[in-house]
């Protein structure tokens, strides 16, 4: 059973669980899968309370890609008044770690249509480049969600010191040449590294999850909802994402 996050009310609890979470709204990560269901089962450390305002479908759009768009930055070492590049941000980590970055540094973005390209600046980018990345060089940090062939071209773009951070791999890993591409620009000193929210531990990911449904339920972070499908049309949630139509996150509810 497919996804990694789940949504909603607490039904029951395991042995020496504290009664007080019964009935409670809350958020919490699944691990590898368990997600698509309609009940699923959680690790009791990882709850997270849904502050009032912010629905089970926002929480599902904005908490886990929130902590690997977060995380992948800090990874990235992203500073106070440095530039990023994400690239593959119209999909559900892009537009949070957009929304997440423009509230320090300089924000640009690849996508594939000026339509989007609008709708990422709405979120903070102050720079849309198309999917390949032409256009401005000159980024402190790439955060890449794409990988793919493509991956190696992307140390071209940034400046001494830089450093490229995948969080993704949508379009499959890198091709072999990828130290190629580092070799290349040897005397930039430039730093390539992966990233998994399965390295950040239980008590980080909750913590920061709730700082952001907090955030969220503030009006201070938006929760870019694409759609919203019963369970039992999942497959074409995932049809929808293989195709690229998907801005933002689909969330999935139960009939």
């Amino acid at each position: 059973v497919p996804g990694g996050e789940v949504a909603g009310v607490v039904t029951a609890l395991g042995e020496g669980v504290d009664e007080s979470w019964t009935g409670t709204r809350v958020w919490a990560p699944t691990g590898l899968g368990g997600g698509y269901a309609e009940q699923a089962l959680v690790d009791a450390a990882a709850l997270v309370p849904l502050p009032p305002g912010v629905s089970p479908v926002d929480a599902v759009t904005v908490a886990g890609s929130g902590v690997v768009a977060h995380f992948g930055l800090r990874h990235a070492r992203f500073a106070p008044g440095e530039s990023v590049l994400v690239r593959g941000a119209a999909g559900g980590i892009g537009v949070l770690a957009v929304q997440l970055a423009a509230r320090t540094g300089t924000v640009a973005v690849t996508t594939s249509s000026a339509e989007r390209g609008a709708r990422l600046r709405a979120l903070g980018a102050t720079h849309v480049l198309d999917r390949s990345g032409a256009g401005p060089d000159g980024y402190d940090v790439v955060i890449d969600i794409v990988a793919g062939e493509e991956l190696p071209s992307f140390f071209a773009k940034l400046n001494a010191g830089g450093r490229l951070v995948a969080v993704g791999a949508v379009a499959g890993p890198p091709p072999a040449r990828l130290a190629a591409g580092m070799f290349a620009a040897f005397r930039k000193s430039l730093s390539f590294a992966t990233f998994s929210a399965d390295t950040v531990s239980t008590e980080d990911r909750r913590a920061f999850a709730g700082e952001l449904l907090a955030a969220t339920g503030r009006g201070e972070v938006d929760a870019v909802v694409h759609d919203v499908l019963p369970l039992a049309h999942a497959t074409l949630a995932h049809r929808q994402l293989d195709a690229g139509e998907v801005f933002g996150r689909i969330a999935l509810v139960p009939a």
